[in-house]
């Protein structure tokens, strides 16, 4: 008994330690190896009753196919918390896995344009024991769910309703996510002004694929307010070509992860050849001669095929170089055209010399749009800046839209020459900037992120 004992200890140890080693590998955005062993992690446990071990794999092991296969998730997110009641022991793992399995049954139901009243039970639920257990962010994670499942069902309302309870309760790290469902809900229903100043909260830090949706939607929001639905059409789908370009870099270091550790294993079992070839020495000098050949073979080998690897890798990063340098000239395009659409670039845009008077609306629009297109410049410059005049301001408002120096002169009712001594000043006394061949223009774009 003591023997079955130790044996079933040394099991649970190794479905453990299989959970660690999958969840490393996730981390490393290495989907597959992390599968393979969240499924051997699956079998050990079972066998050796690691009940809480079983769940928790279960549930590591559906999120990480949800993406490709919602359904398996689904079937897989069931498994996980049948397991769980069976044998319970954290009350907020069970919280967890009934909201897990609401999301991926929501999934399921918005693929197939079904019905989501599964996908509501579960997260109805989870809801009621975290506020039964005083579970405030676990509160606040299940509101988000039945905002995105409202936002699915097209229930805007009920989805803002839900969005704002949950910013209610939201802690620091799920702030992102519930303000993304809560903007969201604002742009279904065109409240725009509420939607741009949820997004400008959203703190994208170094998430770039959050970082997308917020500039990709304030983008929008500046297109709908010209009217401009087509223009955001092509902005969605410039946005989309730069997310595919992500997640095709995640493939690739998947790729490269399980490289990594075919070449690990492989050296491990050259090293332990070269153990057995020293042994086979002491035996025999011509045995030894064949093994020192055999081992130059396959280092020469190895060698020749890790070069053409890296000549194949490089080749790759300049083609994905050459796709991102595309998506940024489809992006700046686009926010070229933006401008030309709009009324006051229309008024800036007379080749006469007559004079120009711009309204504050005016003035307020133009930084509005380029704050909307530029990752919100001209805000952080006031905020960098904070004595700097409003006709500096304006000066810099014409200056990055590429304004004529005749044109501002029309503007302010002054020669060529004034404004150019006007841009001097400032570059000098507001930037520090004394180098004459440094333009005010290239300032401007130094103002920190």
């Amino acid at each position: 008994m003591a023997a079955c004992s130790r044996q079933q200890e040394q099991t649970t140890g190794t479905a453990a330690q299989r959970l660690k080693e999958a969840e490393a590998a996730l981390a490393n955005d290495s989907v597959r190896q992390g599968e393979t062993l969240l499924r051997k992690c699956i079998r050990l446990s079972e066998k050796s009753g690691d009940w809480h071990t079983n769940y928790i794999a279960y549930q590591r092991l559906a999120e990480a196919v949800s993406q490709s296969n919602p359904q398996e998730a689904l079937r897989l997110m069931k498994k996980g918390l049948t397991v769980y009641e069976q044998h319970p022991d954290d009350e907020r793992n069970h919280v967890i896995l009934l909201d897990y399995a609401g999301t991926f049954a929501a999934q399921v139901a918005y693929i197939n344009e079904g019905s989501y009243d599964e996908a509501l039970h579960f997260v109805h639920r989870a809801y009621d024991k975290a506020k039964n257990g005083g579970m405030t962010d676990m509160m606040c994670q299940t509101l988000t769910s039945l905002a995105n499942i409202a936002w699915a069902k097209e229930d805007y309302r009920q989805a803002l309703d839900y969005a704002r309870q949950a910013e209610f309760s939201a802690t620091d790290d799920l702030r992102p996510g519930v303000l993304q469902v809560l903007a969201r809900s604002y742009m279904s229903l065109n409240m725009l002004d509420s939607a741009e100043t949820v997004y400008q909260q959203i703190a994208t830090d170094d998430d770039l694929h959050m970082a997308y949706i917020v500039q990709s939607n304030l983008a929008k929001i500046a297109l709908r307010r010209i009217g401009a639905t087509q223009v955001e059409d092509s902005v969605a789908e410039a946005f989309e070509k730069v997310e595919a370009i992500y997640y095709k870099a995640l493939e690739q270091k998947d790729a490269y992860y399980q490289e990594t550790l075919r070449q690990e294993t492989a050296n491990r079992q050259l090293e332990y050849r070269s153990q057995m070839y020293r042994r086979t020495l002491l035996m025999t000098i011509v045995a030894s001669l064949i093994v020192v050949v055999a081992l130059t073979l396959v280092i020469r080998y190895r060698m020749q095929a890790q070069r053409q690897e890296q000549r194949q890798l490089q080749q790759e990063a300049e083609h994905q170089k050459a796709l991102l340098r595309q998506a940024n000239e489809v992006v700046a395009f686009l926010q070229h055209f933006i401008l030309e659409r709009t009324e006051v670039m229309k008024k800036l845009s007379q080749s006469d010399d007559s004079l120009i008077y711009l309204s504050p609306h005016e003035w307020s629009e133009i930084e509005r749009t380029l704050n909307a297109i530029d990752n919100n410049r001209f805000a952080r410059l006031r905020k960098q800046y904070p004595n700097l005049q409003e006709d500096d301001i304006r000066l810099c408002l014409l200056t990055r839209l590429g304004i004529s120096n005749r044109t501002i002169g029309n503007i302010y009712c002054i020669t060529i020459s004034a404004v150019q001594h006007r841009k001097l000043k400032l570059k000098k006394d507001v930037f520090g900037e004394s180098n004459p061949d440094i333009t005010l223009e290239q300032m401007l774009k130094r103002v920190e992120s």
